[in-house]
């Protein structure tokens, strides 16, 4: 007897109105599913975020207060020399690491020890008076926690890139308090000239989620404010363009010099851990001699000041030394935030010379040179709109453009693979690497 035309049970029915709810809303499996991992992964991350930024307030302000600790720099270098010459070998390569496993996720894997490895390196670093950032340890930490996710969701390789760049984001994100710029910095770093459209859900929910929960943990971001801008009108768009002409050679000096530094550490002094106790001993020698601490640390009472009235032009120049010197002997931290610093130095000096607002050519500096000098202009474009507010947008979009033109295939991050030249001269350098180009 044939049971084709049995009627259908309660729970067939209910299935088949499933299937076909589903037929109807493909795209919801996908969201239900990539919003459960983003929430989960941005919880974690937002509170490392939070910890981090606490921890780094409070230790600047000791070091601020206890100038004398600045002389322990050598000391505290030869730590981290030996730190991460015994236990981090496999995590040195730090942000290039993450692009790299974005790039060939099959082959390479994140240990978890990064995040705990370059928060110990990067306090110690500010603790004690290196010239450093913030974002390199924010994105290490982010992208160790997040990969541990991957095989209790089962992600295959080409999922667990997307995790990566959600987490890219929501570091940024978070510890900047700029989310927006965070999730396209996220899309757009690893793979200069194109987006990774597939991972655009994932990379915005992260971001959002992981910045709100920095506020809840109360976690301070500094505000910038841009009182002028100027009406757009020939005058102002060229001097727009020559202000992004200055920030774009400054970015490619930047990246090049501090490669070229790196090299010159690695070359003269074969063990390692001997680099950052030598670079200290120049640092706290400087610091000794030029009797200021105003070039060490993130630097944000200076990026401030940038802001308030024009600034000296060597501002920018020995914030840069300083930088390059500590990043290159083989401290810990990030280059972003002593880039802004750069930036919006240079561009208040810049104001000496070309007629428009200290602060907007201020702003302008903050983002363009982080343009140029990590190929992430759109980023940088939306950073400024959240930091700034949108009046400034087409005057930053100028820099930020400019700037990122200008750097050519340079870059901070040497993993980064050209997927768009920036122009036809450089089509035969799609698909390489910026450290394939640079030889």
């Amino acid at each position: 007897m044939s049971h084709n035309n049995a009627p259908e049970t309660a729970s067939q029915k209910v299935q088949k109105q499933l299937q076909l709810f589903f037929k109807r809303f493909p795209s919801l499996p996908y969201i239900a599913k990539w919003l459960l991992i983003s929430s989960i992964i941005s919880i974690c991350i937002g509170s490392a975020s939070a910890g981090f930024l606490i921890s780094l307030n409070w230790v600047t302000n000791y070091r601020e207060n206890h100038l004398w600790i600045i002389a322990l720099l050598p000391i505290c270098g030869l730590f981290i020399g030996y730190l991460y010459h015994y236990l981090g070998k496999d995590v040195e390569a730090g942000n290039n690491l993450l692009i790299d496993t974005i790039h060939d996720p099959k082959k390479i894997k994140i240990p978890f020890k990064m995040a705990p490895l370059v928060y110990i390196g990067t306090i110690a670093t500010h603790l004690f008076g290196g010239s450093a950032g913030r974002e390199g340890t924010a994105l290490q930490m982010a992208s160790a926690i997040a990969d541990q996710f991957t095989k209790p969701f089962k992600l295959n390789s080409e999922e667990r890139k997307i995790v990566l760049i959600a987490a890219i984001a929501a570091g940024f994100g978070s510890v900047f308090g700029t989310p927006l710029a965070g999730a396209i910095f996220g899309l757009e770093v690893f793979l200069i000239g194109k987006l990774r459209y597939n991972a655009i859900f994932p990379a915005f929910t992260s971001a959002i989620i992981a910045d709100l929960v920095t506020d809840f943990w109360q976690a301070e971001h500094t505000l910038y404010h841009i009182d002028s801008i100027p009406t757009l009108s020939t005058s102002t768009l060229l001097y727009s363009i020559l202000a992004g002409i200055a920030f774009g050679l400054c970015a490619a000096s930047f990246s090049k010099i501090m490669h070229a530094t790196t090299r010159f550490f690695k070359a003269k002094i074969s063990y390692a851990p001997l680099r950052p106790f030598i670079g200290g001993c120049i640092v706290a020698l400087a610091v000794l001699l030029m009797g200021t601490s105003r070039y060490i640390g993130l630097g944000v009472p200076v990026i401030v000041e940038a802001f308030d009235h024009t600034l000296p032009v060597y501002d920018f120049a020995l914030k840069m030394a300083f930088t390059l010197l500590t990043l290159s002997a083989g401290f810990k931290g990030g280059e972003v935030t002593p880039l802004f610093f750069i930036g919006a130095t240079l561009g208040s000096a810049l104001s000496l010379f070309i007629p428009l607002p200290t602060a907007l050519l201020a702003g302008m500096g903050f983002v363009a040179v982080f343009a140029g000098a990590t190929n992430t202009p759109l980023a940088c474009i939306f950073m400024a709109l959240e930091l700034f507010g949108s009046e400034c947008g087409i005057y930053v979009a100028i820099a930020c453009v400019v700037a990122y033109l200008l750097s050519g295939h340079t870059s901070i991050y040497t993993a980064q693979i050209i997927g768009n030249a920036k122009h036809s001269d450089f089509n035969e350098e799609e698909g390489k690497t910026i450290k394939e180009v640079k030889k």
